[in-house]
């Protein structure tokens, strides 16, 4: 509207300037003449017309190309802005996703390091929690050691918290055997009698047996020990055990 509103005033402007001399002059011209003139006027009214026209839209088209320019760069800068945002949070996702990982690995080893794993303890296939195998390898490595005080109190401490243990029998025995290297023989004897007593079908019974005859014999009670050494034969006939237990009666004879 604003672009047709200005041609048509410039054309009137142009029209306007031309007339003022041909109506000044109109006295003097025939009409021939004066038809000539007005064609000739409209035909330079005209070509000034298109002339102006084209230089509106000229200016025109500037105008809106520079508008577009404006609004590309506004764009561009949107843009820019919008993958800024989005660069910052594809990282906040990715750390998010590494720190999940990182949980579900530490909570995948914690549960692992609580689910049972199959152990052999005297030939059999068993379930152990790792905690207790844990424990039970401290208390051993005490005992091998030659630490029998700390190895007592580490077996001790097992047998009460994993009394249900496949190393629980095991764990009873040994501790007899820690008392039996401090020369404490009556706790070692309560110990192997723990062995025989809740633990009846482990392996360890005939050599808990054994074990209490030998410190019978070291309180100088050998009648206590004849007994046990007799009922280890009677019970466990075809144990290394009682192959032992027959050589000591021959020699308490």
């Amino acid at each position: 509207m604003i672009k047709t509103s200005q041609s048509r005033l410039a054309a009137l402007a142009l029209a306007f300037a031309a007339w003022l001399p041909l109506h000044a002059s109109a006295g003097i011209l025939d009409d021939d003449e004066a038809r000539r003139a007005i064609l000739d006027l409209r035909a330079k009214v005209d070509a000034l017309s298109r002339d102006v026209n084209a230089r509106l839209d000229t200016k025109s088209d500037k105008t809106a190309t520079i508008e577009i320019l404006n609004q590309h760069e506004q764009t561009m800068q949107e843009i820019a802005r919008l993958r800024g945002q989005l660069e910052v949070l594809a990282n906040q996702i990715a750390g998010a996703q590494k720190n999940q990982k990182d949980l579900y690995a530490d909570l995948d080893a914690r549960i692992r390091k609580l689910e049972p794993r199959q152990e052999v303890v005297d030939g059999q296939t068993v379930e152990v929690k790792p905690t207790e195998k844990q424990a039970y390898d401290t208390a051993m490595d005490l005992f091998k050691s030659g630490d029998y005080k700390a190895a007592a109190n580490a077996l001790q401490d097992f047998v009460r918290r994993y009394p249900d243990s496949a190393f629980a029998a095991n764990a009873q025995y040994w501790l007899g055997n820690t008392y039996y290297a401090q020369r404490d023989y009556k706790n070692a004897i309560a110990a192997q009698e723990a062995v025989v007593s809740n633990y009846g079908n482990s392996t360890k019974v005939p050599d808990a047996m054994l074990n209490i005859a030998s410190n019978y014999i070291e309180l100088k009670d050998n009648k206590k020990a004849k007994k046990i050494l007799q009922q280890l034969v009677s019970k466990y006939p075809d144990t290394s055990a009682a192959a032992t237990a027959k050589d000591r009666l021959a020699s308490l004879k």
